[in-house]
């Protein structure tokens, strides 16, 4: 069913050429639109007799009313204010105009249909190939899933679809969609270029666009370039964990590749019981949460300098004899001196481990 904004687009824009007044109603005789300043009030009660006559138009009290089909069901009737060989003419393009949207809307609908199915694993082998076949979805070509998540409510996600839509307007190949009401799926054709620096450009781009849009803060990840239409729902699959992992291990960032998750991914597939063994073995009695915020930046400061005590001081606007005397704490309290590179790459694994135990605990895992 289109819109009732779109048909009232649709016959504006027709009268803005033609001069005739048109009105589209339902079956039950309910008018949608009209160009008429009285469209509210206006009703057609002759509509039911229309229905039932085979004739494709009337001439009833100065309107004229053609039928449009949907598949051989009548799903619109057009009314024509005038009885002249012009109105009629007028009433004759704008059923056709209607009928060419419908048959748009069925195909885009289908299509989405067909992708979501896709994306989510609904679809037999033979009925990928046969339906890609029918709707022209063409296979055999690089596309890539990208899934950008939203936290904001329904009407605000529903804008950010459709900034989406501008970005990259409806072809035979790229799909716009959503499976739920915070993500928003954008299957992309990169034949032209798979490269990794094409591929995180699209998401900059999205990005950019959806801040200036002011759509507020939104995380996109993406899943691996495929090449067969049946595999696109493993690159959904692959796009889904960067986010959840993204979330876990990377929140900073809002661009998350799922070829580029490093250990978090290796982390991410581990079992709780495996990472509560491995806590015990490297902190003993000790708890992470139990560390304070300024030793935790501390650390992570540490390690994003490259285990480099002059620089990280600087940054952290402290002596280096406090910094010092920081790092000797922190190894009277758990055993490791992560000064040192066997150590470093101890602690850091397990407060990553760490963080995935307090994030699946929090998500009720």
């Amino acid at each position: 069913m289109i819109s009732n904004q779109i048909l009232q687009s649709t016959i504006d824009g027709l009268k803005a050429i033609t001069k005739v007044d048109i009105s589209v109603m339902d079956m039950e005789g309910t008018l949608l639109s009209s160009t008429e300043d009285v469209r509210d009030e206006k009703t057609f009660p002759l509509v039911p007799d229309l229905i039932s006559s085979r004739a494709e138009s009337m001439l009833v009290q100065g309107y004229q009313f053609f039928k449009v089909y949907d598949d051989n069901e009548m799903e619109y009737i057009i009314a024509i204010k005038g009885e002249d060989e012009d109105a009629y003419k007028v009433g004759k393009i704008a059923a056709f105009q209607i009928q060419g949207l419908l048959t748009a809307y069925k195909e885009r609908f289908d299509k989405d249909n067909f992708i979501k199915n896709l994306l989510l694993d609904n679809l037999l082998l033979v009925d990928i190939y046969t339906r890609a076949k029918k709707l022209h979805v063409e296979n055999n070509i690089a596309r890539l899933v990208y899934l950008i998540e939203s936290n904001n409510d329904k009407d605000t996600n529903t804008s950010v679809m459709d900034v989406i839509r501008g970005i990259y307007p409806a072809k035979a190949k790229d799909f716009i969609t959503a499976v739920d009401e915070n993500n928003i799926i954008l299957v992309k054709d990169v034949s032209g270029d798979s490269s990794r620096s094409a591929i995180e450009k699209t998401a900059h781009t999205i990005a950019d666009m959806l801040n200036s849009e002011a759509m507020g803060r939104v995380r996109i990840s993406m899943g691996s370039v495929v090449h067969d239409l049946k595999d696109i729902s493993r690159s959904y699959k692959e796009a889904k964990i960067a986010l959840e992992v993204g979330k876990i291990f990377y929140e900073d960032k809002y661009m998350i590749n799922y070829n580029r998750l490093g250990i978090g991914r290796l982390i991410y597939q581990l079992p709780i019981s495996l990472c509560k063994m491995y806590i015990e073995e490297i902190f003993k009695t000790v708890k992470v949460e139990e560390f304070d915020e300024e030793t935790l930046n501390t650390i992570n400061k540490f390690f994003e300098n490259s285990l480099n005590i002059s620089e990280t001081s600087r940054q952290l606007y402290i002596h280096r004899n406090t910094l010092v005397y920081r790092l000797d704490k922190l190894q009277k309290t758990t055993g490791l001196d992560i000064r040192t590179f066997d150590d470093a790459i101890t602690f850091k694994i397990a407060l990553m481990v760490a963080k995935y135990m307090s994030y699946m605990e929090q998500s009720g895992y």
